[in-house]
């Protein structure tokens, strides 16, 4: 049943913004350092575990709790050092007024720290016009985290919110996370306009049959128009 308008679930990075270009190539150099200062690697070999966990995990973040106990709270602090956003984040006013015009609650969910995430929705403008952020630090049952593509996180999330998962719309340029979506009965939209994922930090994945979204569209500003068609 989809009574009552949609619930939206953005995601931020690549999403929202072009994280791409500037922003995630920074946040793996941190990510890299920090492996290679906490593990005792060296550069080369930090690297390759970051990636090797990121592929296996879905985030570095579970390898490196998984394996070598790290705290959490230290990594992402020390992962997300941004002092210059207004510089890295340039501020779209057509994307502002298309999450105004959408119909229903707007809440972003990334795997991104807090404290990151509310700075890039301050810079981008639209802290306005959401009703709510889920941080990777919300993502955590039962002292584990879980964030996405976990379809226990989504099941939790939408619990949260006491909707059906049919009301529930995720917005995503992650093939992954679609597929999680979509098993659970959520409507999707897959946004394919910022195309420098490789950086982060493997290329893009192919979106097979279970990763097809019911939408696609290049920008989020094209959403409103696009309502229509999503199914």
């Amino acid at each position: 049943m989809r009574a009552g308008p949609p619930i939206w679930l953005l995601d931020l990075d690549n999403t929202l913004h072009d994280a791409g270009r500037e922003i995630f190539p920074w946040i793996n150099i941190a990510m890299t350092e920090y492996v290679s200062r906490r593990l005792a690697l060296p550069a080369d070999e930090a690297s390759a575990l970051r990636v090797h966990y990121w592929r296996r995990y879905g985030a570095t973040l579970l390898g490196l709790i998984r394996h070598h106990q790290i705290d959490p709270h230290e990594f992402l602090r020390e992962t997300h050092p941004f002092d210059d956003l207004h510089r890295l984040v340039c501020r779209d006013h057509g994307l502002r007024d298309a999450l105004r015009r959408l119909p229903g609650r707007k809440l972003v969910v990334t795997n991104g720290p807090r404290d990151y995430a509310a700075a890039v929705l301050r810079r981008l403008g639209l802290t306005p016009v959401l009703d709510g952020l889920v941080s990777v630090e919300d993502m955590r049952f039962a002292g584990r985290w879980l964030p996405k593509p976990s379809r226990r996180m989504l099941r939790l999330i939408i619990a949260r919110l006491r909707v059906s998962p049919a009301r529930c719309v995720l917005v995503e340029d992650s093939p992954e996370n679609i597929a999680s979506a979509r098993a659970l009965g959520l409507r999707t939209v897959l946004v394919a306009g910022h195309g420098h994922l490789g950086t982060h930090p493997s290329r893009r994945p192919r979106a097979g049959p279970g990763r097809r979204a019911g939408l696609q569209l290049q920008s989020v500003v094209a959403l409103p128009r696009a309502v229509s068609r999503l199914r």
